[in-house]
């Protein structure tokens, strides 16, 4: 049986921790090696830290500060397109204002066409047989396609985002058949152009491992990725995230 003390203060992986810091994850495994953050070893090997211990190191450094290991300050954004509300409808990530602050710092939203990201797109609607794929970013109201091929509009509502689901996970989301799936059934999307049954997303991460939007692509017919599909599409996601850390996102 659990105990109290974990179910109050979970115990956090490496990943978790930097998930929680915004930091990449081999910043934390330096930090933990070093003693900077409290942790300790599993049989396996593997650090181990607790909740409560980020969670200090977080108040201690302020909100959406990166610069716990010298890396450049992240500053709250002014802009509404980067501010929660508070009565969102649509899921987030446990720390959306940090994630939406960086995506806001990395000027890549409504930012021009780029033939680099354009050529991903084509591959992944190439090799995974799909009429259309997209590079999603996703504010706090829109998600807007840095790239796109078989679909016209540049942008949709973020209520509507299949990919706000995608960025919750660290594995590639999919949904077979969205027709009968309870939380995209009456979507607009599904009910109308495109009328998306299959979509399959993978997280296009920061350099501090934040989740800016997803490499998609969607089908009008229920269906799933071979396993070569799906590694085909996860290794063009790291490549278009590769893209983004190395313009400063």
């Amino acid at each position: 049986m659990q105990s109290k003390f974990t179910e109050e203060d979970p115990i956090l992986t490496t990943s978790a921790a930097a998930r929680m810091l915004g930091v990449a994850t081999s910043t934390v495994q330096l930090w933990m090696e070093s003693g900077a953050i409290p942790s300790w070893k599993t049989p396996g090997g593997h650090r181990r830290t607790r909740q409560s211990t980020i969670q200090a190191m977080l108040d201690r450094a302020g909100p959406l500060s990166g610069a716990l290991s010298g890396e450049t300050l992240v500053q709250a954004p002014t802009d509404p397109e980067f501010l929660l509300q508070g009565d969102e409808t649509y899921p987030t990530i446990a720390d959306e204002p940090r994630r939406l602050a960086a995506l806001a710092a990395s000027r890549l939203v409504d930012s021009p066409q780029e033939e680099r990201f354009n050529r991903i797109v084509r591959l992944a609607a190439t090799v995974t047989a799909s009429p259309i794929a997209l590079v999603s970013l996703l504010t706090a109201r829109r998600q807007w396609f840095k790239a796109r091929v078989g679909l016209g509009p540049q942008e949709t509502p973020r209520e509507w985002a299949f990919c706000s689901h995608a960025i919750l996970q660290d594995a590639p989301f999919m949904v077979e058949d969205a027709a009968t799936d309870e939380r995209f059934r009456e979507n607009p999307l599904v009910l109308a152009e495109p009328h998306i049954r299959f979509y399959a997303g993978v997280p296009l991460r920061d350099r501090s491992g934040l989740p800016m939007g997803t490499l998609c692509v969607i089908d009008r017919e229920p269906r799933r990725l071979r396993s070569a599909e799906l590694q085909a599409l996860c290794d063009l996601a790291d490549i278009a995230s590769s893209e983004f850390q190395a313009k400063g996102a």
